[in-house]
């Protein structure tokens, strides 16, 4: 019986078309889609917000068109997924535009996410959750491109690439540092109401990251407890040392309602009176260049040594 030969034929489409053609036909190419094919990027971290900013966006496109193209992947069986460009879109379609240009490129998920990501940290303006809820995303697929753990509350333990983990080489990339990036991620233990609140500036990032530790159940005890009316909190919301308290209380099992307005309740810093006055009454009492410290305590001196003296005149 005879073997079958098998000759590597070229194709007819290399046989009548140039090295030139067919390298072009591997080039990305600038399409116009229209937006009904195209979806969202799954659990997109960043808002795209309908404020004044997104309405300058639509008079401009309506005016010129979408001047830099989105990125676009196709989807399996029919249309494409958003990777970036959600922002363009939208004010494509503020605008009354049916279609946008895009570039259409095959990513497989991890890929997606962390070219999505970096698109959007480049933003002037982003919220607290929209960079914590972002740098998970990134943070996971880069773990998984690595093989590391995705525990990404905790310092990650498993392979690093060339000796680092995936978090090092997120921050070399990333406005943030290693340590910032960590509290971030920490931000998405967060209750919906309090991670609210914090996109508000209504509470600091910092005491954010110390109530993140605490459970669900105790985040809602302590979005009860400061008393929330017409979205203002009249009981306060926790500083940075209160919030540490909170979080000191949760690991010992100590933390209730009772504990947690106890310690509200607790005059912070800067609630307490200052007494202030003007520099100008006072230097010429002082050398240039005395520190304020020193000035104050100078100060506290020669009240006390009036106070002696007065008290003496009045024996």
């Amino acid at each position: 019986m005879a073997k079958e030969l098998k000759l590597n034929l070229p194709s007819v489409d290399d046989l009548f078309s140039t090295q030139e053609e067919r390298d072009d036909a591997q080039r990305e190419k600038v399409m116009q889609i229209p937006l009904a094919e195209i979806s969202g990027f799954p659990n997109h971290p960043f808002k795209v917000r309908m404020d004044d900013a997104m309405q300058e966006m639509a008079q401009s496109v309506k005016e010129y068109g979408v001047l830099v193209p989105a990125l676009v992947r196709p989807k399996e069986g029919c249309g494409y997924e958003m990777v970036a460009g959600h922002r363009r879109k939208a004010a494509s379609e503020l605008a009354g535009i049916e279609t946008i240009p895009c570039i259409v490129r095959s990513l497989t998920d991890d890929e997606a996410t962390i070219i999505m990501v970096d698109s959007n940290l480049q933003r002037e303006r982003i919220l607290p959750s929209e960079k914590a809820f972002a740098y998970k995303m990134k943070l996971e697929a880069m773990r998984r491109k690595q093989g590391e753990r995705t525990d990404l509350t905790s310092v990650p333990l498993g392979q690093k690439l060339d000796g680092k983990t995936s978090r090092e080489l997120l921050a070399e990339k990333s406005p943030d540092s290693n340590t910032q990036i960590q509290r971030y991620i920490r931000l998405t233990e967060l209750e919906p109401p309090i991670l609210e609140m914090v996109d508000e500036g209504k509470i600091a990032f910092r005491p954010a990251v110390e109530l993140s530790y605490l459970t669900p159940e105790q985040q809602q005890s302590l979005y009860e407890s400061m008393g929330i009316v017409d979205g203002e909190p009249i009981n306060g919301t926790p500083s940075h040392t209160q919030a540490l308290k909170m979080r000191k209380f949760a690991e010992e099992n100590r933390l209730n309602e009772d504990v947690i307005l106890s310690i509200l309740s607790e005059e912070k810093p800067n609630q307490k009176e200052q007494f202030k006055m003007p520099r100008e009454r006072i230097n010429k009492y002082f050398p240039p260049g005395t520190p304020a410290q020193k000035i104050e305590d100078t100060i506290i001196k020669a009240l006390e040594l009036y106070r002696k003296r007065q008290r003496d005149m009045e024996r």
